[in-house]
């Protein structure tokens, strides 16, 4: 019977520039790494990342450094049945399977092999689009659309809904609809009130979706906001701390949403979210992939399964370089498309200088 080591860092990733989120800003992101090994090939070790967003992960708790010591510490028992165990713990949850994963197949990144990986192949992706005042917002758009950027993810619901639409209109007005998808993000931002209003304005302009138009919870106003927007809906926060499989089923039938996103980090793995895309296509509800601010390790392991998926249609997974201090990895974004270079290396070097517990 194979018995493991696990240990794991604190790693404070720096953002290049502020980050939203549905507390305000912020300039750092906490994210711990887990390293697991064989006892008896302590050489050769998987990786997995546990990080949180705060305000919006289900596990973001003062318990949870507490929790991830007592699982790293008591890594052989919890190993058997760890998506139950830690259901209720998505990051770790996501930590533990990715760096088992990776340790099964050899502890080199490669979790899951194909295409990508062999540098053959890429994944189309949104550029995203930070929340701030209109000129760095339009200072964003023009630098993605250059880059090669087809289809754009624009936060709104902070500035000030008059000034979003004068961009978005401003892009529309240069860019057609078969020239450039525009997803929009609300995070809950809309207001029973106004959310009719705005998404007439926002069907004018032809958005592709708009993700989480009013605060997560309202089920019934959801459901009434899916069948009638004139804009495509997506859940995201919604699913959030969600993981048993009967709630998760009554969800997608109360509210038949249009589209889910899925965040393995936020989820619980890529078990749980396997399940949501099932349960998903059976009622005829589209999905993509969007990672959740992981660094490189997460952001790695969520593109590669991402792949063996055959998504047909962008991505999220555009974050990689949102971080000044991300781990150097052979990921690499060109033309509106993420890619794996097969002959780039990994330098795991930041972590050699971090306490390991």
């Amino acid at each position: 019977m194979k018995r493991y080591i696990a240990q794991y860092q604190p790693y404070q990733f720096q953002f290049v520039t502020p980050g939203g989120t549905s507390r305000g800003v912020m300039t750092t992101r906490p994210g711990w790494i887990i390293r697991l090994y064989e006892v008896d090939s302590p050489e050769v070790a998987g990786y997995g990342e546990c990080c949180i967003i705060p305000g919006l992960s289900a596990d973001d708790v003062d318990g949870l450094p507490a929790m991830l010591a007592q699982v790293v510490g008591n890594i052989n028992d919890y190993l058997p049945d760890f998506h139950q165990r830690l259901a209720a713990w998505p990051s770790i949850r996501f930590a533990i399977e990715t760096a088992l994963l990776d340790l099964d197949r050899g502890g080199r990144r490669l979790l899951f092999p194909s295409a990508f990986t062999q540098g053959l192949d890429g994944i189309a992706i949104n550029g995203l689009i930070w929340m701030g005042q209109p000129e760095y917002m339009l200072s964003q758009i023009a630098k993605k659309l250059e880059d090669g950027y087809r289809c754009l993810k624009m936060k709104i619901g902070a500035i000030g809904f008059d000034d979003e639409m004068a961009i978005l209109r401003g892009i529309r007005q240069r860019y057609g609809v078969d020239d450039l998808e525009i997803r929009v993000d609300a995070n809950g931002a809309f207001t029973p009130d106004e959310v009719w209003a705005k998404l007439d304005a926002l069907h004018a302009l032809q958005v592709h979706s708009i993700e989480q138009p009013i605060r997560a919870g309202q089920w019934e106003l959801m459901a009434n906001v899916c069948r009638n927007s004139p804009v495509p809906v997506v859940l995201d926060e919604e699913l959030i701390g969600i993981h048993a499989p009967e709630t998760m089923r009554s969800m997608l039938d109360a509210i038949l949403p249009q589209y889910i996103i899925l965040k393995p980090g936020l989820l619980g793995g890529f078990d749980i979210s396997s399940q949501w895309i099932t349960m998903a296509q059976a009622r005829g509800i589209g999905w993509w992939v969007t990672s959740a601010l992981e660094g490189n390790i997460g952001l790695n392991a969520i593109a590669q399964w991402t792949y063996t998926l055959h998504p047909a249609m962008p991505q999220g997974l555009g974050t990689g370089q949102v971080f000044s201090n991300n781990i150097p990895s052979p990921l690499y974004i060109s033309n509106g498309r993420l890619y794996h270079d097969a002959n780039g290396r990994w330098d795991l070097s930041p972590l050699s200088e971090l306490p390991c517990k």
